[in-house]
């Protein structure tokens, strides 16, 4: 059987308000049917709605005790990065050992997350960042960074129309006709895309700017205003059809084409991306001082560094008057939908990665190439090693 003699870990999330879970009952089902045993910790499915007795029904072994879930596992499955567990006064990376795999959403890239990384290496962990999938058409069933931007573009919609202080649509009153919001929403990817048809769903005007043609013609077909960026194509399109990581002189190309647009806009969604990169900064602090007060941006790109200078990851600040929300488990907070999706996306993964119940780490595979970040005490993630660089920590 494929996972004859594989441990499988599944510890409970501990990032706060995160409800997600890396298996479900019915995932753990399919990786005990090919010969795996699987441990999850006790109440590690409670915030998606899946109980201990579900997993137990399912084949697993429920801990009470996280512990031992890493100690006894060969491959850990997570949802977000190794955080600091307040319950044990211990980081999670901590709890994991040498030559243990794990795999989850790293981001690596993000500044934030530097520390952590090397912690990974230092300890010799195998770990693969879920965020680093490529887009080709043998991983789409892996793409867990699509599944969840799905959700986040939904949903930071619904997080700014309830924070503004005024209707989206327009509206016909006994006093007279009160005018539309104005939505921008820049990267029009997955998350941007849905975003751009939540907004049109509720009534706002909405505009999008990509970098990308075949992106902005997407966002164009759901109804939005397109923001022309002047971006040269072959500077704007990398492998994939992935957006490309622009020179600063580009850059500030970008942000002065969006600067007016921004100004005007009672919501902005910012969900542009580079792979395995640092997110760009596209909203700088004057542009925010440049917005109506009342204002929201929902910067759903704040796992990667995020794509306003003003944005504090994890909180929702005010900056004079204008709203910024850098909310970093945004799929968190629908995880019946997210975690249905993630499961699948993380089953589909292992069941890649793994040959006759051992960790294969393939080089030749275009997937594992992509998403391995440490391995043998070094970090060997190229968006990572670049921004290590980039600020001298390396």
């Amino acid at each position: 059987m494929k996972y004859q003699g594989l441990t499988i870990g599944v510890p409970k999330e501990i990032l706060t308000g995160e409800r997600r879970v890396a298996a479900t009952p019915e995932t753990v089902a399919q990786f005990v049917k090919g010969g795996a045993k699987v441990l999850v910790e006790a109440g590690a499915g409670v915030g998606a709605y899946f109980s201990d007795d579900d997993y137990r029904a399912a084949g697993a072994e429920v801990l009470a005790d996280v512990r031992e879930v890493y100690a006894g596992a060969d491959l850990i499955l997570k949802v977000k990065e190794p955080q600091f567990h307040e319950g044990l006064q211990v980081h999670e990376t901590q709890l994991l050992r040498q030559g243990q795999v794990l795999i989850t959403f790293l981001h690596p890239a993000s500044p934030g997350n530097h520390q952590m990384v090397k912690a990974l290496a230092e300890r010799g962990v195998i770990s693969l960042t879920l965020d680093s999938i490529p887009r080709i058409s043998r991983a789409q069933s892996m793409d867990a960074l699509t599944s969840m931007s799905t959700v986040a573009g939904y949903k930071a919609v619904l997080m700014a129309a309830n924070r503004i202080p005024k209707f989206l649509p327009l509206m016909g009153t006994a006093v007279g006709m009160l005018q539309p919001a104005q939505v921008l929403v820049i990267g029009t990817g997955v998350a941007g895309l849905q975003a751009i048809a939540t907004a049109k769903r509720l009534g706002a005007v909405v505009y999008a700017a990509d970098i990308r043609p075949d992106a902005r013609e997407q966002a164009k077909s759901l109804g939005a205003r397109l923001v022309e960026l002047g971006i040269p194509e072959d500077l704007a399109v990398g492998e994939g059809g992935y957006a490309k990581h622009l020179t600063p002189e580009w850059l500030d190309k970008e942000r002065e084409a969006l600067r007016d647009v921004v100004a005007g806009s009672d919501i902005v969604i910012t969900s542009a991306l580079v792979p395995g990169k640092e997110a760009p900064i596209l909203i700088t602090k004057a542009m925010v001082e440049a917005m109506k007060p009342g204002s929201c941006i929902v910067d759903i790109s704040i796992d990667q560094g995020g794509n306003c200078e003003l944005t504090q990851g994890g909180a929702v600040k005010e900056h004079k008057g204008v709203i910024i929300d850098g909310t970093k488990n945004i799929p968190g907070t629908m995880p019946t939908s997210s975690t249905a999706m993630f499961s699948k996306n993380m089953l589909n993964f292992v069941d890649n990665l793994v040959a006759d119940g051992k960790v294969n780490l393939n080089m030749d595979d275009e997937i594992i190439r992509a998403t391995l970040v440490t391995r043998d005490g070094r970090i060997v993630h190229e968006g990572t090693l670049e921004s290590m660089r980039a600020r001298g920590e390396i």
